[in-house]
């Protein structure tokens, strides 16, 4: 028995499908993938306790391409299948259909609490797999994934517990990656939580002027045509305090070699590596390790399921400080499940700012 209109979904349903791994050392191309026509599901497709969701919009992330490789490297995710569904780190959807035991109901904006997100338009989940999301009228759904998402716990509590500002002086911290979402996000939080220099490091002078003039970063370095390190000397004489390391890479050498002795880096993601068979976190040479020995600077893996605990209370808090103005998102969004490729294979190139979506 279901608990819902009678009238037919529609029949475009879509769904991306794995179809090749680029290699271990190859970026990740479009023809990786294939987006093919299905049926949309059915009430007959469900049980009492199921439902059937239509996807708003899905999150595109770094993380997925290790999961392109025969072995991501990571106990918490399992690789893509040859001839498998993709599904993604999270999505939005609202409710379209459920079953008359559902904890849901018709028109329940939802997205997922422990279960990944299928890359396609309508699907059949069950109920208890999916968190109710309540959202102010004046936002679009897609804030809960580029502000209240795995991208913003991620940066809060990167900066929380792995940061250690200290507010009692001034610090400064510079972030790679930062005009992608997790980066512009840290940089903000940062000056929230008491950073008194952002430094952000992207890879266009357009991606410096929206740190700049959006996110309210202090300065900016293009590093595809800037030297980071003459850059930062000039920008952060004094020194750099906490890094927060979103690419890995010679960018990475340069700005350690610019940190004071007793500063931090947070580990977060490696994307200059991430097309490498090369371990994460990757091993760093003998001269920028000796620097981290010599100016005992903390470097760890950060991995924000280690606080799972506390994710409900991040969202709480990103949640109002997106609704004080404290913080700003910018999204890049792909139209359509067709885009769905390009759209992941332009976000690991970084062509996005903020968070890259796809609106199915």
């Amino acid at each position: 028995m279901t608990s819902s209109s009678s009238t037919q979904l529609p029949a475009d349903n879509k769904v991306v499908i794995f179809v090749k791994r680029p290699g271990e050392n190859n970026p990740p191309t479009v023809d990786c993938f294939d987006v093919i026509p299905i049926d949309s599901p059915t009430e007959n497709d469900i049980t009492s306790e199921q439902c059937i969701v239509r996807t708003l919009f899905l999150s595109v992330d770094p993380a997925q391409r290790c999961r392109m490789n025969p072995s991501t490297g990571v106990d918490y995710l399992g690789p893509y299948e040859i001839g498998e569904p993709v599904d993604g780190m999270e999505g939005i959807g609202i409710v379209e259909r459920v079953g008359s035991a559902s904890t849901l109901s018709v028109g329940d904006l939802v997205t997922g609490c422990i279960r990944l997100w299928t890359w396609t338009k309508y699907f059949v989940c069950d109920s208890g797999d999916l968190v109710k999301v309540n959202l102010p009228s004046n936002f679009s759904p897609s804030v809960i994934l580029s502000c209240a998402g795995l991208s913003g716990i991620t940066a809060l509590l990167g900066i929380r517990k792995k940061a250690l500002i200290d507010r009692s002086r001034p610090q400064t911290i510079v972030v790679s990656g930062a005009a992608g979402s997790c980066g512009s996000l840290a940089g903000q939080i940062a000056r929230i939580e008491g950073c008194s220099k952002v430094i952000g490091i992207c890879g266009s002078d357009e991606k410096c002027h929206v740190l700049k003039q959006e996110f309210g970063f202090d300065d900016a370095i293009n590093y595809k045509t800037e030297n980071v390190s003459e850059k930062l000397s000039q920008l952060a004489p004094e020194g750099v305090d906490i890094y927060w390391d979103n690419v890995g890479g010679t960018i990475s050498d340069d700005v350690i070699q610019a940190m004071n002795t007793g500063g931090r880096i947070v580990l977060c993601g490696q994307i200059a590596v991430y097309n490498t068979d090369l371990p994460y976190p990757p091993p760093l040479s003998d001269r920028i390790a000796q620097i981290l020995k010599e100016k005992n600077i903390e470097r760890e893996r950060y991995l924000v399921l280690t606080y799972k605990d506390e994710m409900d209370e991040a969202i709480a808090q990103l949640s109002e400080w997106l609704q004080q103005d404290k913080i700003k998102v910018k999204e890049t969004i792909y139209d359509g499940l067709s885009s769905a490729p390009s759209a992941f294979v332009d976000m690991m190139t970084g062509k996005n700012i903020g968070k890259m979506l796809i609106r199915p």
